[in-house]
């Protein structure tokens, strides 16, 4: 089955930056479209980014346009998201997810399978 694992998450001062991984395995990693979603407390699940499956397209929620980067390492089955002058507001669980198709219009993916999440912490 489909396993994604993140990894990369913890605490940092406003101003700073982390990187989270996910490393996938359980199918053909550069087939499909990855992405990243976060949770805050008592808020839904919101997308992040997302990636196609070389690389060649990538979307971002406005809140993190020029601040996160996603990339990823086919030959590593591996997901990145740099994060770069995070803000208290980035305070959340972020999940790694993969969609059922490698590209779509829009970056509009159906994701449908999850990690368990790593925390990211933001102090002010």
């Amino acid at each position: 089955q489909v396993q994604l694992v993140e990894s990369g998450g913890g605490l940092v001062q406003a101003g700073g930056s982390l990187r989270l991984s996910c490393s996938a395995s359980g199918r053909t990693f550069s087939r499909y479209a990855m992405g990243w979603f976060r949770q805050a407390p008592g808020q839904e699940r919101d997308f992040v980014a997302a990636i196609s499956w070389s690389g060649g397209s990538t979307y971002y929620t406005d809140s993190v346009k020029g601040r996160f980067t996603i990339s990823r390492d086919n030959a590593k089955n591996t997901v990145y998201l740099q994060m770069n002058s995070l803000k208290p507001e980035d305070t959340a669980v972020y999940y790694c997810t993969t969609a059922s198709t490698g590209w779509a219009r829009q970056g509009r993916y159906d994701f449908e399978y999850w990690g368990q999440g790593t925390q990211v912490t933001v102090s002010s």
